[in-house]
């Protein structure tokens, strides 16, 4: 009887707690209603165990369980505006995070969370427009993180009334105009953040005796001009990016302690910094990061860079220094990172150097240093270039053994000898510009001829053999050029007296989408070829190559728009790419951005011959790529054949038995596709690690390998979604069906990491080496199931093997295709800390990297 009682008051009790927690204008009434308001299943947030709100993990509560006091809804999924009536009643907030999520706007009574809110958090959503003033309300907010959204408008003036505040982000907005002077009233600010923005003016003066506490401060990106700020009542700050910004004058007031992240390039600085040394209250000891590059900085280097014991990055680059004799740098030896280009160092490369055992990346390129290369014995050395110099004599052979697992390197246009057997045809044509290849001849006891009548008989059978094969040569040509007048070309051509029309506006249109160049004369848009400034072509010449932008020229329609051959005046053959979502970007940002891509060049990226800025218009102009890509070489093409949806061999005469050899190998030889894979991998490493600022490619596929005229794969499309716009940029980084990781598709406000495009590569393996697509094709033993999800079961299940693509199978080691499949699940591993990075890619690689004799 007893125990029943209690049973049935404990009923009791339970529902009516459950009852209260129901209950409107309670704060738990109204964390539930803003989930459910906003489009996530309440149910999906609880762990089940309770109903009350207050047990969710996102959600903290007083010690009564009555009041909520921290909401931690981070990247859930929540979509649309803050709905009124919920959030915005909370009395006792002090911490609010809806980071990573699709929220487009406020609700009207959020600001009345001020007397409480300590912390606001709304990075990465889609909130659009001007930030009313009504942020003032939050006079006790110590952090504030509006980054990654789409503010616009001046910077609210009431931030100065917020007196509390400590941390400020606001980078990736397009706020514009001058920095608010009211802004100096944040007088407890550490760290501020307002990069990438629009912001033009000045800094306000009085900026470092109002700010003493600042720690932090990140202004790069935007259009500030004036002078380098003040900065001597700032005795705490240890971080100062101003890059990407038009500041002028002296930089010698940034050089003192505690600094140790330092960064002013892309700037209009002038003077000279020799001048530090003079200071005596500067001992360089903190400095760990030092960009000085793109500037009109002259004189001489630092006098005493030695005493910066803790450095590990310094770019000097592109500044107007003074002729001087390689600086003394051996006492940095943690140096990771040195660029040196284009700063007049003459002499000679200091045997020296070789004690810099940290370095990574060494760039000593567009200089006047002469002399030989010593022997950079440099353990980690990833990145090397000593191109546009008069070096002179033979290349190390201990560094040419190292170049095979570098990550790029170049030494072109110097007066180099080298025996070049190690390296393809277009690694020595586009690596080493200019150099001699001396290989010396191995005699072959076998074939060496004595001399008398076997000497003169050998002779003869030379004559007659040269003879009949010029002959035959004379009568090959001959009918091919007959065959090539009958036959009528792939691609429509303009005839001698045919004249595009040269007045605009001009529009064209694919079966996808429809593009418009709104110049009025195609002759006054200028073309831009980086290799041949000299050469003044127009659009009026990318009309003419194009056939006027007619479908017979198209080659691709991607997700950047359309892609078209062509040939410019001197038989430049390119593809031209028409970014037809990049309206949004301006065309100073266009043209600044796409010079930057045509100075990043590896061996294994399709290069970026140059660009063309037609009214809002952006056409990035490549290196024509004569053998397809990836997609169609396992996939699409039978034997012979072409498609047109990416760039791939027409029906021209001179190439169809090239695209026959091709894919007859590429599709037997697992030599050739471990090559694809290293090639790729290379490339991809060295935008992730070989190039400032990091390029992340967002969309690793197999159609973004291309085969250029040696069969060497190069990868295209990286670094375009800057040029796009930011309205079009989510849509990039979103990936391709077949090769989006997983945390996509948790979360709709993942942004592209170097991590998702391992994934992306981990997929591309795995189509190398089983031949299958990554969605749609036959998983023997599996429906309904990805090249992923099938692969990856059964390497786990120690059944690799099975997986191997029958065409490869028997041409290479079985074992070596084994452990890439091992590489490759470990590329598409679920949780992106655990996929290895795509250096450790490049090293996995070369360990299982076929020989010659391995079949």
């Amino acid at each position: 009887m007893g125990m029943g009682f209690v049973a049935s008051f404990l009923t009791v009790v339970m529902l009516l707690k459950c009852s209260t927690a129901q209950q409107p204008n309670t704060d738990e009434f109204f964390v539930a209603d803003f989930i459910r308001k906003m489009g996530v299943e309440v149910a999906s947030l609880s762990d089940g165990s309770s109903s009350s709100v207050c047990s969710w993990k996102m959600v903290l509560c007083d010690d009564r369980k009555e009041k909520v006091i921290a909401l931690l809804a981070s990247g859930v999924g929540l979509s649309g505006p803050i709905p009124e009536n919920t959030i915005g009643k909370l009395s006792m907030l002090q911490t609010l995070d809806l980071s990573g999520n699709k929220i487009t706007g406020f609700s009207s009574d959020i600001w009345g969370l001020g007397r409480s809110l300590r912390s606001l958090n709304l990075s990465s959503n889609q909130i659009k427009g001007s930030l009313p003033n009504n942020l003032g309300n939050f006079g006790e907010l110590e952090s504030l993180d509006l980054s990654d959204n789409g503010f616009s408008g001046e910077m609210p003036g009431a931030l100065g009334s917020l007196s509390s505040l400590r941390f400020l982000s606001f980078h990736g907005n397009r706020f514009e105009g001058i920095i608010p002077h009211s802004f100096l009233g944040c007088r407890s600010l550490v760290s501020i953040d307002l990069s990438s923005n629009r912001l033009n003016g000045t800094v306000p003066d009085g900026f470092s005796d109002a700010l003493k506490s600042l720690r932090f401060l990140d202004l790069s990106g935007n259009e500030i001009n004036g002078k380098l700020p003040d900065l001597s009542g700032l005795h705490s700050i240890t971080y100062l990016n101003l890059s990407g910004n038009s500041l002028q004058g002296s930089v010698l007031g940034v050089f003192r302690e505690p600094m140790q992240v330092i960064d002013l390039s892309n700037n209009q600085f002038q003077g000279h910094i020799s001048q530090v040394n003079i200071s005596s209250s500067y001992n360089w000891s903190s400095l760990v990061y030092l960009d000085l590059s793109v500037n009109e900085i002259s004189g001489e280097f630092f006098g005493d860079l030695g005493r910066a014991s803790s450095l590990r990055h310094l770019n000097l680059a592109f500044n107007r220094f003074s002729h001087q004799n390689f600086p003394k740098l051996e006492q940095l030896s943690g140096l990771e990172y040195l660029n040196l280009s284009k700063t007049s160092l003459t002499g000679q490369i200091s045997t020296e150097i070789s004690k810099l055992v940290s370095l990574k990346t060494l760039d000593l390129s567009h200089n006047h240093i002469t002399g030989h290369i010593p022997d950079l014995s440099i353990k980690n050395i990833q990145v090397l270039d000593l191109s546009m110099n008069n070096l002179t004599g033979e290349i190390p052979a201990p560094l040419l053994d190292k170049l095979a697992n570098m990550i790029s390197f170049n030494f072109s246009y110097n007066n180099l000898t080298l025996c070049a057997a190690k390296f393809s045809p277009q690694t020595f044509n586009t690596a080493f510009i200019g150099s001699q290849n001396d290989c010396p001849i191995a005699a072959n006891p076998d074939l060496i001829r004595t001399k008398g009548a076997k000497h003169k008989g050998l002779e003869l059978a030379l004559a007659i053999t040269l003879s009949v094969f010029f002959l035959i040569t004379g009568l090959v040509c001959l009918a091919f050029g007959f065959q090539k007048r009958t036959r009528s070309w792939a691609v429509k051509q303009l005839s001698y007296k045919e004249e595009p029309t040269v007045s605009g506006p001009f529009s064209f249109q694919t079966d996808s989408s429809t593009w418009v160049a709104d110049v009025k004369s195609a002759t006054s848009v200028p073309v831009v070829i980086f290799e041949k400034p000299l050469l003044n072509f127009t659009f009026a010449d990318l009309l003419t190559a194009t056939s006027h932008f007619d479908r017979g020229t198209l080659l691709a329609e991607g997700k950047f728009g359309p892609v078209y051959r062509g040939f410019l005046p001197g038989g430049i053959h390119v593809a031209v790419k028409v970014l037809v979502h990049g309206s949004t970007v301006t065309e100073q940002e266009a043209a600044k951005e796409l010079e930057r891509l045509g100075r990043i060049k590896h061996p294994n990226l399709v290069p970026l011959t140059g660009y063309c800025l037609a009214g809002d218009q952006r056409i990035a102009i490549y290196d024509y790529m004569e053998n397809g890509n990836l997609q169609n070489l396992l996939h699409d093409l039978p034997l012979g054949v072409q498609a047109t949806e990416d760039w791939s061999t027409d029906t021209w005469e001179e190439d169809t038995e090239t695209i026959r050899n091709i894919t007859t190998e590429g599709m037997t030889t697992w030599r050739f596709r471990h090559k694809i894979a290293l090639g790729a991998a290379r490339a991809l490493a060295f935008l992730h690690h070989g190039c400032y600022p990091q390029i992340v490619h967002r969309d690793v596929k197999a159609s973004s390998i291309y085969l250029d005229s040696a069969l060497e794969p190069r990868l295209s499309d990286f670094g375009l979604s800057r040029i796009v716009g930011a309205s079009f940029e989510d849509e990039i980084s979103r990936g391709s069906p077949g090769y989006v990781p997983p945390e996509f598709s948790e979360s709709e406000n993942v942004s592209a990491t170097t991590k998702s495009d391992v994934y992306g590569f981990g997929v591309v393996l795995f189509e190398l080496i089983t031949g299958k697509k990554p969605l749609g094709d036959d998983y023997r033993e599996e429906r309904e199931t990805t090249l992923v999800s099938w692969a990856r079961t059964l390497v786990r299940k120690n059944q690799a093997s099975t997986v191997i693509d029958p065409k490869i199978r028997e041409t290479g080691l079985e074992t070596q295709m084994e452990e890439a499949l091992r590489i490759a699940y470990l590329c598409t591993a679920d949780l992106p800390s655990k996929r290895p990075s795509m250096q450790q890619i490049v090293g996995l690689l070369k360990d299982i990297e076929p020989k010659a004799a391995d079949h």
